[in-house]
């Protein structure tokens, strides 16, 4: 039965490959037709392309666990080089942004470009790729390599030592990512002029006037519109997307930025990091016991792979929760919005204009939103900003 399993996860992570990798060359050889900006038809084939992408990366990481990694297990008594399973861990890092190539394409430029969200050229999009996956390889081999390390040497306690370690690491994370990662994909320029004085004036409302204000080239791979506030320890920054500045009003705008300060005045951002070392906690503990194997055994490359899959098997489990508190923050920092700008109105519009920039749904099936979605429906979060309109402007 075992055998079986794994047959059919085998075939399908190659015919899935398969498929995506044909659509990927069609694509590359002719533009597809262009389609109606339709809403509902966008949003039905983005999901099957996640829950595609989902199954496919569970699929692959159980081969990889089951049928590839046990050929790279040492001979009883030795003890694998450490060199040797770096180089394994990079090898399938790699393998495995191969096998995601297609479909990324499929669904980050095929199909953004089909409803006319996305200009960004085939060179710009795999050099971005490249990039991307130099920046995973960087971190994620020593990362992996320094978790074999505290399986080694602490063999009964290492998920408590790794759970510990995950807060300092997305602590990191927030101050590392938005200063030295994002800007090797974008570029981003002071924001200035009498807009950035009104930003100013409302970050410095509540404690964040000291944040940089940013512009960014959003445009270069999207024509959708955004902007968020992030960093910690004294890296705070406030960045607008170009796409938002020039295609919406300044009120509108305006809403955003102050929905988006209101996640980091409400200390969603340590919310976040606190809530990820609790989700890790989870994933290291439920993974040890899923992989059946303990101590040392872990630490070798066949190890870490049936020990990664019972984590990415844990990872979609802790979804559907860690998705209520992304909402619930979501509404929060709507309510935040409206208080700080009185003008519940502009709000609605630019949630309105939002809708339609973006090519979103006004609600998503019940089953996405709760398993997956970090954002209430927009047609909830509309109403809610109509209904707050009349008082608003009673103000």
């Amino acid at each position: 039965m075992r055998r079986f399993f794994i047959g059919v996860a085998t075939g399908a992570i190659l015919g899935y490959a398969y498929v995506r990798a044909m659509e990927a060359v069609a694509a590359l050889r002719e533009p597809s037709t262009p389609l109606a900006a339709d809403p509902k038809a966008y949003g039905r084939l983005r999901r099957g392309l996640m829950l595609g992408g989902m199954a496919r990366s569970l699929a692959t990481l159980g081969v990889a666990a089951y049928v590839l990694a046990p050929l790279t297990e040492p001979a009883p008594g030795e003890r694998e080089p450490r060199a040797r399973r770096m180089a394994l861990v990079a090898g399938f890092v790699v393998l495995s942004a191969a096998l995601d190539l297609p479909a990324d394409y499929v669904e980050g430029v095929a199909l953004e470009r089909r409803y006319g969200l996305s200009k960004q050229s085939d060179a710009d999009w795999f050099g971005e790729q490249a990039k991307s996956l130099g920046v995973t390889a960087a971190v994620a081999v020593p990362l992996i390599e320094l978790l074999a390390f505290t399986i080694e040497r602490l063999p009964r306690t290492w998920p408590l030592v790794a759970t510990a370690g995950s807060f300092p690491l997305l602590v990191l994370a927030n101050v590392v990512v938005p200063t030295f990662i994002a800007p090797l994909f974008n570029t981003f320029t002071p924001l200035e002029g009498d807009f950035a004085e009104r930003v100013r004036a409302l970050a410095d409302r509540f404690g964040a006037g000291d944040a940089r204000l940013l512009r960014v080239d959003m445009s270069k791979q999207t024509e959708k519109a955004n902007a968020y506030v992030t960093g910690l320890l004294g890296t705070k920054r406030i960045v607008i997307g170009d796409t938002l500045l020039d295609r919406f009003e300044p009120d509108e705008t305006i809403f955003v930025v102050a929905h988006e300060l209101g996640h980091y005045v409400k200390g969603d951002v340590w919310r976040g990091v606190a809530l990820g070392t609790l989700a890790a906690a989870f994933v290291f503990y439920g993974s040890r016991a899923l992989a059946r194997k303990e101590g040392s055994e872990l630490a070798t490359s066949s190890g870490l792979a049936r020990l990664f899959f019972a984590m990415s098997f844990l990872g979609t489990l802790a979804g559907p929760p860690l998705s209520a508190f992304s909402r619930q923050r979501e509404r929060a920092a709507d309510r935040f919005a409206i208080e700080a700008t009185h003008d519940a109105a502009s709000g609605a519009a630019a949630f309105t204009r939002l809708r339609e920039r973006n090519l979103a749904e006004d609600e998503q099936p019940k089953w996405m939103e709760l398993l997956f979605s970090s954002h209430p429906s927009l047609r909830s979060r509309i109403e809610r900003l109509e209904a707050a309109t009349v008082p608003s402007l009673a103000r």
